[in-house]
């Protein structure tokens, strides 16, 4: 088998089983137990990589637009990374922890009514965001990796071509990751 072709199936398989594992992990009833305090601290963790990151993307589409290619390349590598360290610890907590519903100021997943009055529009801006985060962080999987494969592979036209949809895609995945994180971070257990 050749190297392009693995290299394909490798995006592909990881394009369905990333998200796939996401899902599962988030819907299941089922977590595993884990007593250790510092899980509690991984969407804040999370958050200061999805800072990072789009930091990195910004730099590194500066760094590219002027042909500075040796940070450009340092600068993307750092974004991948910082998203494998992200989809880590998003595994972690998730496969630990309940997920945070916007609006359960009690902890018990049911609103009153003076609850519910008081959350009001902005959950349905949380739910947006939250939404459009979701579906573009799934969406944007397998393009990232097509353009760090183009790029390694030395196929710059195809790397050019991907990035122009890839990357404003990613940095809006990354900023939108902080602010439900933001937005949410009232309703993180203590």
């Amino acid at each position: 088998m050749n190297s392009k072709k693995t290299a394909m199936i490798t995006v592909a398989t990881l394009s369905v089983v990333v998200p796939a594992l996401v899902a599962v992990l988030i819907y299941s009833p089922y977590k595993i137990p884990a007593d250790m305090l510092w899980l509690k601290d991984i969407p804040a963790f999370n958050a200061i990589i999805n800072s990072i990151t789009a930091v990195l993307l910004i730099v590194g589409g500066i760094f590219a637009k002027r042909g500075v290619i040796k940070w450009h390349k340092v600068s993307m590598f750092s974004a991948l990374v910082l998203g494998v360290c992200f989809l880590v610890a998003y595994v972690l907590y998730h496969s630990t922890m309940e997920s945070v519903i916007f609006g359960d100021i009690d902890g018990n997943g049911v609103l009153d009514e003076a609850e519910a009055a008081a959350v009001g529009s902005m959950r349905s801006v949380y739910l947006t965001v939250l939404l459009s985060h979701i579906l573009m962080s799934a969406a944007v999987v397998p393009f990232v990796l097509l353009a760090f494969y183009f790029a390694l592979a030395k196929e710059f036209d195809r790397h050019v071509k991907i990035v122009k949809f890839t990357w404003p895609v990613w940095l809006y995945v990354s900023v939108t990751g902080v602010l439900v994180y933001i937005l949410a971070s009232p309703y993180y257990l203590g």
